[in-house]
């Protein structure tokens, strides 16, 4: 092998190289999971020295100017050496920081066992990820929302069972697709509150090493004594980690917390689990997967329905000049942004029987078969949902409405839609409705294998208006020339409340989400296709 192979010589995921965003790799990355590591050491530390534990002041210190400038490569490249030494990743990461830090080496993770640093950087990774998420779908319900508003007013043909049904407008139905994303929202919203830290809890739970090293010390580092029972000074000590982590910013990233002024989104009261084992609840992880899921489902379903309004050319999503649909076929427009948002959301969806199997299969205070499949399953939900998310936006933006197929379509049908109030018409004229309904159920069949079976077009109200049978024996003549044709066949007396229900929608929802979200949304990069 070459001494400086190329990274095409290598797998590397599409996830990151195709779909997921700059922001949630960084998230992801092991930069910044070492980073969070470190920031949990030195919380720990400072705790401990506030609290009169054997940690020096002038340890702190140094060890707070290592963490503070970040990992450096070269620390990265020695604790993975020290790694293939030790088999510990942990571990091997202790020893490289105290590399760095000389002084402070003897009291990194003094107390501390793997997961009490692991669990606690997984959640706060896990709650800046579920805050991009919540951003990234409140900027599509956003997006979908401004394409109801431009198409209120475009009547269209609705689908039951894929088959011909009740008209409804385009604006409706984008509406109906932002307002099914935005369901979604409060489920996120709600992972990420109940995405508490696991605190410090040691080997299983018991907190039992820093029971004993509060016993121990005595508060000899400051010349002090301990006043509280033992258990109670661990209680502090784990509560004052926690608060020197600063829990409450896990959206510091975006610059403000994540839904603008939503004050739910704080974490600034006492949040880890009352009990833990080793690791905090795995039962956790199902949660957060399936809330992934249930956006990637709806992801799909919208994704699914423009692919098929496409085919109807009704629908495009954007087409740059020079893309190219088909290597060989010229004059394909294929809904390409789509099929990947319906292949990256399948992905996500069947993750999440990853978090149930593992979830279930920790064994007593726990296993450790969960690691190697977290470190798949987790970053890939994320980064393949927000890889999702972005195409949904850029879809949105760019949506092509093609107005005169829409109405085509529509006209093709809206003789069958007309059917019934052209029934009701005859009634009002003092027709039998029974009489009526049997007339008009037969021409409407006939109608319906002509265009069928010959390929013509739909003739219904032609054969309405010339069959002699079509009498009012009450007014004596043709209810043909009673009944106002034009009015009937005007599709917008089909839609019902659609345009109502699209402005309420948007006036209830999306714009307060909109405005909720709209500084975070501010900052976010760019979210056009990668390749």
């Amino acid at each position: 092998m070459a001494a400086n192979p190329s990274p095409y010589d290598t797998y590397t995921s599409p996830l990151a190289t195709r779909n997921a965003s700059e922001e949630m790799l960084r998230l992801w990355s092991a930069r910044h999971k070492f980073n969070t590591w470190r920031r949990i050491w030195l919380a720990v530390a400072e705790a401990q020295y506030e609290m009169g534990l054997p940690v020096t002041k002038e340890q702190v210190e140094e060890l707070r100017a290592v963490v503070s400038r970040g990992i450096t490569d070269d620390e990265i490249r020695l604790a993975e050496k020290y790694e293939r030494e030790l088999r510990h990743d942990v571990m091997a990461h202790v020893h490289a920081l105290g590399d760095s830090c000389p002084k402070a080496k003897g009291i990194i993770h003094l107390g501390m066992t793997s997961q009490d640093v692991v669990c606690n950087a997984d959640r706060a990774v896990l709650g800046e990820s579920l805050a991009l998420i919540a951003i990234k779908l409140a900027r599509a319900v956003s997006s979908l929302g401004s394409d109801a508003c431009l198409t209120l007013h475009i009547p269209t043909l609705g689908f039951t069972h894929y088959q011909a049904a009740q008209p409804l407008t385009v604006g409706r139905r984008i509406a109906q697709w932002s307002h099914d994303l935005s369901l979604c929202e409060p489920r996120l919203r709600s992972s990420f509150l109940s995405n508490r830290p696991r605190g410090l809890k040691g080997a299983t739970g018991t907190q039992a090493a820093f029971l004993e090293l509060v016993r121990r010390s005595g508060g000899a580092s400051q010349g002090s004594s301990f006043v509280q029972e033992p258990g109670t000074v661990v209680d502090d000590l784990n509560r004052n980690a926690i608060h020197q982590l600063s829990w409450e910013n896990w959206g510091e990233w975006l610059g403000s917390d994540p839904g603008g002024e939503a004050p739910e989104w704080n974490h600034k009261e006492d949040m880890d689990f009352v009990l833990t084992s080793q690791t905090y609840p795995r039962v956790i992880d199902t949660f957060i997967l399936a809330d992934l899921a249930s956006v990637a489902a709806v992801l799909h379903k919208i994704a699914t329905d423009i692919r098929l309004l496409c085919n109807r050319k009704e629908i495009d999503e954007p087409f740059e000049d020079k893309q190219i649909g088909s290597s060989a076929m010229p004059y394909k427009r294929n809904p390409m942004r789509c099929e990947r948002i319906c292949g990256l959301s399948r992905f996500v969806m069947n993750l999440v029987g990853n978090a149930y199997d593992t979830a279930a299969t920790q064994w007593l205070e726990r296993t450790l078969d969960d690691s190697s499949n977290r470190r798949l399953s987790l970053p890939e939900a994320f980064l393949a949902l927000d890889g999702a998310l972005d195409l949904m936006h850029n879809v949105a933006s760019g949506l092509i409405v093609h107005e005169a197929m829409v109405k085509k379509n529509l006209m093709a049908e809206l003789p069958f839609m007309a059917t019934e109030n052209i029934m009701m018409e005859c009634v009002k004229l003092g027709g039998d409705r029974q009489h009526y309904h049997e007339l008009i159920r037969q021409h409407a069949q006939a109608a319906g294998l002509r265009v069928k079976q010959e390929g013509l077009d739909n003739d219904l109200l032609d054969r309405l208006k010339n069959d002699k049978s079509f009498w009012s024996t009450k007014r004596g003549g043709p209810l043909s020339a009673e009944l106002n044709w034009d009015g009937v066949m005007d599709p917008m007396k089909y839609v019902g409340r659609s345009v109502e229900q699209t402005e309420r929608f948007i006036k209830e929802v999306v714009e307060p989400l909109r405005e909720q979200y709209k500084d975070a949304i501010a900052k976010l990069g760019t979210t056009g296709p990668r390749v």
